[in-house]
């Protein structure tokens, strides 16, 4: 894809390397081109030259997409605004635009001379309105949506040790029984603790392949009844390398959709003051202890 830019217009031209008695040809395959509008129109020649392939890809991608293929441009400039480290914002979304195309892209620079292609359509370019098959609107550019995918998975060993827990905690045992067959015994659920009771009646626990669930508004997380498997969670929820000890309410919500305990909420907020590295950071503001001032005493080591 050939592509240029000047002072009053954008053009491209896409073409096809094509094997023809043994020699390779390029054919070509389509051409774009528009007016500029009036607020790209203060932008500097690099910018306009990057605004250009983002808006080519944009309009080309059936062509592009999936495809490795060579950007061909008379500015070196290109290359060095797709690595800028401190882009300002509008580049930013440019950089993200065409994230998709930089395993399959290289970018080439080639003199003036020989882009007459791109070159013609830039300096004779259609005008910008809606029969233009390159129209762009005129008015606020459009936001790129950026989407995220968060992927975690555990060994096997630790739903093993799960599911062995259960038999040992007197609640987790009796929801085990009670959702594995169905069964409707009104007794064996009036025996549940208070707390577990109630997320019981309103249907928050679901069993599957033995491991319990939680259900809560927007969450569905696996229960956990062992200190050990506790201990564990909030070790690398709080003090793994990728947790960072974050705050009692950071911690807070990746246990959230990680696991649910009773009085989680109470357990993060004790095991986050009893983190050694994070008090001795997060120094306490006001008045220094002393005479007259009441010391609180530890309710646990």
């Amino acid at each position: 894809m050939y592509i240029d830019a000047c002072g009053e217009g954008l053009g491209a031209a896409h073409h096809q390397v094509q094997i023809v008695n043994d020699k390779p040809y390029e054919s070509p395959i389509s051409f774009i081109s528009r007016l500029i509008k009036p607020t790209e129109a203060r932008y500097r020649a690099n910018q306009m030259e990057f605004l250009f392939l983002v808006w080519a890809l944009e309009k080309l991608h059936y062509y592009f997409d999936g495809s490795v293929f060579e950007v061909i441009t008379y500015y070196n400039a290109v290359k060095l605004l797709l690595n800028m480290k401190t882009p300002i914002r509008h580049m930013l979304r440019w950089q993200i635009a065409i994230q998709e195309y930089r395993g399959n892209m290289t970018i080439v620079q080639k003199a003036g001379n020989i882009h007459k292609n791109a070159d013609g359509l830039s300096r004779w370019a259609s005008p910008n309105t809606p029969d233009n098959p390159a129209y762009v609107p005129t008015g606020a550019e459009p936001q790129i949506p950026i989407k995220g995918i968060n992927i975690t998975d555990v060994g096997t060993e630790f739903f093993e040790e799960v599911r062995d827990s259960y038999k040992l905690a007197k609640n987790c045992n009796i929801l085990t029984s009670l959702l594995n067959k169905d069964c409707k015994d009104a007794a064996l659920a009036n025996s549940l603790d208070d707390i577990w009771k109630a997320s019981f009646e309103n249907g928050r626990f679901h069993l599957f392949d033995g491991i319990l669930y939680h259900r809560s508004n927007h969450t569905c997380v696996m229960d956990l009844c062992s200190r050990m498997l506790i201990i564990t969670i909030l070790l690398e929820c709080h003090d793994n390398i990728y947790s960072g000890h974050l705050s009692g309410d950071r911690t807070m919500e990746i246990i959230k959709i990680c696991a649910w305990m009773p009085s989680w909420r109470k357990s993060v907020i004790e095991y986050y003051h009893s983190c050694e590295r994070c008090q001795k950071a997060n120094k306490s503001t006001g008045k220094r202890f002393g005479l007259m001032i009441h010391i609180q005493e530890p309710s646990t080591p």
